[in-house]
């Protein structure tokens, strides 16, 4: 009896049509009733006596309808075949099965009609008439009842049947599903978990048709997934049950096990990352998703599982992309789409990817084999060509490059950034190129290598400005390759010139001083020590306007002089350029600083003994010996007129903002002063540096003339010259700097309680050189006028503008002594003739906060009882009390006046 049934059946197939299996489809969801009443059970009753209806209605076709009966001939096959139950009390799962069953029918039809089509061979005289369509492809308004069909049996047959916690729960999704909800009967046979299971198996069945999977997995791959976890992965009380009681056998528990692993790597993968973290339960992205609502919390068994599973899909070939599209698109909007570019602007979510990214699975063998599959996947988001793309995809790469960068540096440095940083590695003078290599005109490095490599290093270091340990080591060796880079660009017009600039801005901002010094000394020559471009490497334009590495030409005897030519113009240009990259690095203060370490270099140059430049005589030394000593001697020489050509480069392209602290202020005086007493001792004295010194006492006189506010931490800075000051004092022939050295000693070692006219003098002239015309004596006369407090706070503000290497200073203060600001006439007051008012501003001075004005007022009251004024004589406890309290002040000016004042007070009692 089976040939004969599977003849006919095959017959079936052959004549039954799509239109008959489409129009049964649609029989079945016919609308039927009344929905219009507000009465919930109004609504259940409409929508059972609805699926009735149309149940009854396929019967009576199938038997009355002759066209029919090849549809149903099929139909019963595929009953026969099916290995479910079919009837039930509940209505809900009979239309359920009726309609799997003509899933199936269509499934199979469609196979068969694909597979005998034979469109024959195209003709090549009509090239662009339209290819033939094949049978089984779907109209769009079949594709319409077909994704109805589908949802009816999604919303029937998987989603009663789901655990709390498991998929969206129906009632959350639509008024409709919450009706479906109340109208299935769980506890008639079938049991709900073959139902599930039934309904799961049959669809994934369809799906086997490419077209018909596609509306399958699109639109309701969640909860079939959500289905197959349940019944495969949910844990049972195995010991309690006999196996006449089990629901599904342990076979079909690992059949879906391996259907949802099957289905997994069947489908569109970010589809599948974005409905597993649906499953899992994580927060919800966006509100205005169904599937984002508040539900009940995802068991602990789905929750490990979803980790398993995302885990991975993250593991697999270009997992990574995967993952952040599956979160970017779940969270709203596609990747790139309109959505884009307020998502690239949400730094949260990029943070929680990299957090993903850097996380290594508990099911990888090991950490650094785990980055070492996924480091180049994070590299590859880098460079994806769809502009809004790109930017989500290089703010996840950023992020994930500082986050792994933090919490697994060494791996991080391995897989990462020597990856990036290779093709600069590559061309160092410390690498070693292979001979294979090493042929004139090689390419070590393309067009496309360089600038990809520049473009990734910017996004990481400059965008991610994140001045992590490995990030600055890591780009520390390359610094002095990116600097001759930046310089080659500066020949012409480059796109990557402007990340040159900011790559080495950055590094040199975040660096620590010492070290951005050294690097600036090797970007300008001075060390030798400092990696850079190797000797057989040059810079070349390419084709297509970037820049590529290749081995040095040849060089004929003919070209020499061009050669020695394009070395000194180069080595010119280098100087040139790094001091208009050192003009931008004036408000954090590193110019001003590489400023002052050529000033002290500049030193040694200008104090040179000469008779270091005399040779041995010939006979004392080997022909090698003085081959060697030659060479030493033109490099040293060369190193000289290196500083020269910086200092001179500086001196013209720095603003006279250069110096930003009293600190540097004061290491430049050093220095001058230093090359002062430098030049003495090799009786090298001249007029020039003459100027030089006298300009740099009047800067400090300037400073303790009232222009900057000094502070006691400022003061602890100008000690550095007092050694200095003395030596100049003792030893500098020209008597004006001399009594000047003396006078500014004695200032900084009373903190400026003590100063002659001869400073204020130096201060005035000083100024004078810098404004010829008088407008800062104007200013001087404003300020005067204005209230103490906003005078301090406009020196204050003014300090970080008043530095410049000519002259020192810029200022619109009042340049008058610090003791400004107590009572100028009680310093010429005769015995007698004080009143009250002058002796309460001074006893209210002794408690200014302003160490100067308090020590300034305590002197005052110390002449007073000097002088046996009598309204200071009637208060003598109050001063000893006064005198008493400031001896525990912490700065040795104020308290020494206190103690002055109490020995002249115990002295007159």
């Amino acid at each position: 009896m089976a040939a004969p049934g599977q003849a006919v059946g095959s017959r079936a197939q052959e004549t039954c049509s799509l239109d008959r299996i489409l129009e049964a489809l649609k029989l079945l969801l016919s609308p039927g009733g009344s929905g219009s009443s507000s009465l919930q059970v109004t609504k259940h009753d409409v929508l059972l006596a609805t699926l009735k209806s149309n149940l009854s209605a396929l019967e009576d076709k199938f038997l009355k309808d002759p066209q029919w009966k090849n549809l149903k001939l099929l139909r019963d096959e595929i009953a026969g075949k099916a290995e479910w139950p079919q009837n039930s009390v509940d209505v809900t799962w009979i239309f359920t099965s009726q309609t799997l069953l003509l899933l199936l029918c269509l499934k199979e039809t469609m196979l068969l009609l694909a597979a005998n089509f034979n469109p024959g061979k195209p003709n090549p005289r009509t090239p662009e008439v339209a290819p033939v369509l094949s049978p089984d492809a779907l109209s769009i308004s079949q594709q319409k009842t077909v994704q109805f069909v589908l949802q009816f049996v999604v919303t029937l047959g998987i989603c009663p049947y789901l655990m709390p916690g498991v998929g969206v729960p129906l009632r959350y999704r639509t008024e409709f599903g919450a009706v479906v909800q109340d109208v299935v009967c769980l506890d008639a046979a079938p049991d709900a978990t073959r139902r599930l299971y039934t309904s799961c198996r049959a669809l994934l069945n369809v799906a086997q048709h490419t077209s018909l999977g596609s509306l399958i997995f699109c639109h309701h791959f969640g909860d079939i997934a959500a289905g197959l976890c349940q019944l495969g992965f949910c844990p049972t009380k195995r010991k309690l049950l006999t196996p006449a009681e089990e629901v599904l056998t342990e076979e079909e528990r690992t059949l879906s096990r391996g259907a949802l692993r099957d289905m997994l790597d069947q489908v569109y993968q970010p589809l599948a990352v974005r409905e597993l973290l649906i499953l899992q339960g994580g927060p919800p992205q966006s509100c205005t998703d169904v599937k984002t609502q508040l539900r009940c919390r995802a068991p602990a068994w789905l929750r490990r599982l979803c980790g398993q599973l995302l885990s991975e899909r993250l593991m697999r070939p270009n997992g990574v992309q995967a993952v952040v599209r599956g979160i970017l698109e779940g969270a709203g909007g596609a990747a790139g789409g309109s959505d884009a570019e307020a998502m690239a602007a949400d730094w949260k979510k990029c943070d929680l990817i990299a957090k993903i990214l850097a996380s290594c699975p508990q099911q990888s063998l090991s950490p650094e084999s785990y980055y070492r599959d996924i480091c180049p996947q994070v590299l590859d988001l880098f460079h994806f060509q769809d502009k809004l793309t790109a930017r989500q995809f290089q703010r996840v790469a950023t992020t994930t490059f500082i986050t792994l960068s933090r919490e697994r540096p060494q791996l991080a440095a391995k897989y990462l950034l020597q990856p990036v940083l290779a093709p600069l590695h590559r061309c160092l003078s410390t690498a070693e190129i292979p001979e294979s290599d090493m042929i004139p005109g090689t390419i070590l490095v393309t067009e496309e290598e360089l600038s990809r490599c520049i473009e990734d290093v910017f996004k990481v270091y400059v965008v991610g400005n994140e001045p992590l340990t490995v990030l600055m080591d890591s780009l520390l060796p390359v610094l002095g390759v990116l600097f001759l880079l930046y310089c080659f660009t500066k020949q012409s017009v480059s796109h990557i010139r402007s990340l040159c600039q900011e790559i080495l801005l950055w590094i040199l901002g975040k660096l620590e001083r010492k070290k951005a010094i050294a690097s600036l000394k090797g970007f300008a020559g001075l060390d030798k020590a400092v990696p850079s471009l190797h000797s057989l490497c040059q810079f070349r334009a390419a084709t297509h306007g970037g820049i590529m590495i290749a081995i040095k030409e040849a060089i004929s005897d003919e070209d020499e002089d061009e050669a020695l030519y394009q070395k000194v113009s180069s080595e010119q240009g280098r100087v040139e350029h790094l001091g208009d990259l050192l003009s931008h690095c004036q408000e954090c203060g590193l110019a001003g600083d590489f400023f002052i370490f050529c000033l002290k270099e500049l030193t040694h140059v200008a104090t040179e003994d000469e008779t270091e430049l005399k040779t041995e005589p010939f006979s004392s030394k080997s022909l090698l010996e003085l081959e060697q000593y030659q060479t030493l001697l033109v490099e040293g020489q060369e190193q000289k007129l290196l500083v020269l050509q910086l200092m001179a480069v500086l001196c013209e392209r720095m603003s006279e903002q250069i110096f930003t602290n009293i600190t540097q202020v004061v290491d430049f005086v050093v220095a001058t002063m230093q090359r002062a007493c430098a030049s003495l001792a090799h009786q090298a004295e001249s007029t020039v540096e003459s100027q030089t010194l006298s300009m740099s006492m009047g800067l400090v006189a300037v400073m303790l003339g009232g222009a900057v506010q000094l502070k006691s931490s400022d003061f602890a800075v100008l000690k550095q010259l007092l050694p200095l000051l003395e030596k100049i004092s003792n030893t500098y022939p020209d008597p004006v700097i001399q009594e000047l050295a003396v006078d500014l000693r004695i200032t900084i070692s009373t903190h400026g309680a003590f100063a002659t006219e001869a400073i204020s003098t130096a201060a005035q002239s000083t100024l004078n050189r810098k404004d010829p015309e008088g407008k800062i004596e104007e200013q001087q006369q404003t300020s005067r006028e204005r209230p103490t407090d906003v005078a301090h706070s406009h020196l204050e503000q003014q300090q970080s503008h008043e530095i410049a290497p000519q002259t020192g200073l810029q200022s619109n203060a009042p340049i008058i002594p610090q003791g400004v600001n107590e009572p100028s006439t009680t310093t010429s007051q005769k015995s007698g003739s004080i009143t009250t008012e002058q002796l309460q501003e001074v006893l209210l001075s002794t408690y200014d906060p302003q160490i100067p004005t308090r020590a300034a007022a305590l002197r005052t009251l110390s002449r007073w009882i000097e002088q046996r004024e009598a309204k200071a004589l009637e208060m003598q406890e109050k001063l000893l009390k006064i005198f008493l309290e400031n001896m525990e002040h912490e700065d040795t000016f104020v308290y020494l006046s206190a103690i002055q004042g109490k020995s002249v007070l115990v002295k007159g009692l």
